[in-house]
């Protein structure tokens, strides 16, 4: 079964609530009622009521089947705002202002998130990737023992032959611009993580480079070099080689040529960029003219899973980040 279908498939038996702030896009009606319909998630719109209402019956959406909460006269503003407002005191945060920034529903969104009203959110359809990371990492922080948030895609080449049956994952493509050694290590045991969870298979990750193994050298092979070490110490148990170049990464010929005996050269699952440049050039070259599905930018390391989308997603990329965000919410 494809990589993605089995994820909507586990998703279906998780029984979660996810909410979708961005109320005056159709994609998201249209989305939720596939979503209704199949059973992946019950979904929470958060927005005005009397904006939400007609669209949800516009899409033939049964009423009981969808939640509406609005942002504007829901019973537990107060409390969110005070919450905010503890939450951003370090940052001079005011009762007035965070009243002010909880007006905008995807700040809203994100608080159902954190205070456990609903198991994740999934918004960008109409937000820049930076206003969506920057309310959740705002609001639902970190995981434990993370320091780095960052994004990753699926990235679903229909070559089976690649990652796992044709799926790779591709990280940081979205979040971090310049990772330090210590940050990459960080985005990497994340993306094994994220591969381990929603691939269901161990992680091979191969921390790419214009290098394999010493052929060439320069500080910024020596970044991809020093975080390859620094994350085995960290994870130990987790396959890693670096620096490699992507060609000896995935082909097994190649790898054999460039780096000889490797667990992950050759037949790498997990693809980590040295800096967001090469990393958010590389998915969409894959996607445009390598002909993948990109499915993302998805968000790791968080405490609560959102996720973020792209600008000009459709429908399907809706479900499947869904899809994504219950699996992440119940680690199964």
């Amino acid at each position: 079964m494809d990589p993605l279908a089995r994820i909507r498939d586990r998703a279906k038996s998780l029984s979660c609530s996810i909410v979708l702030p961005e109320y005056k896009d159709e994609r998201m009606y249209e989305a939720a009622a596939k979503v209704s319909a199949s059973g992946i998630a019950r979904i929470v719109f958060c927005g005005e009521a009397d904006v939400v209402a007609p669209n949800v019956a516009r899409a033939g959406l049964d009423p009981n089947d969808v939640s509406i909460v609005d942002h504007r006269t829901d019973e537990e503003r107060p409390r969110y705002v005070e919450e905010y407002a503890k939450l951003r005191a370090h940052r001079g945060m005011t009762h007035d202002k965070a009243d002010g920034v909880l007006s905008d529903s995807l700040f809203y969104g994100a608080m159902m998130v954190h205070m456990g009203r609903a198991d994740g959110m999934v918004a960008g359809a109409n937000n820049s990737t930076s206003k969506v990371l920057r309310s959740l990492i705002q609001i639902v922080g970190p995981a434990p023992g993370v320091r780095t948030v960052s994004s990753f895609f699926l990235m679903a080449t229909g070559k089976p032959e690649f990652g796992i049956d044709g799926v790779l994952v591709y990280a940081d493509c979205g979040v971090v611009p310049n990772p330090d050694v210590k940050q990459l290590a960080d985005i990497a045991g994340c993306a094994a993580e994220s591969c381990r969870l929603l691939l269901g298979a161990e992680p091979r990750v191969a921390m790419l480079s214009y290098s394999s193994r010493g052929s060439a050298h320069g500080p910024l092979v020596d970044k991809v070099i020093q975080a390859t070490s620094l994350f085995r110490e960290r994870y130990p148990g987790i396959s890693v080689d670096g620096e490699l170049q992507v060609d000896a990464a995935l082909l097994p010929d190649v790898a054999a040529r460039k780096v000889g005996e490797s667990a992950v050269a050759g037949k790498a699952n997990v693809l980590v960029f040295p800096d967001l440049n090469a990393g958010n050039i590389a998915y969409k070259i894959t996607e445009r003219i390598g002909g993948a599905r990109a499915i993302g930018p998805l968000v790791q390391g968080l405490a609560k899973p959102g996720n973020d989308l792209s600008r000009g997603c459709n429908v399907d990329d809706i479900v499947n980040a869904v899809a994504v965000t219950c699996v992440q919410a119940k680690g199964a």
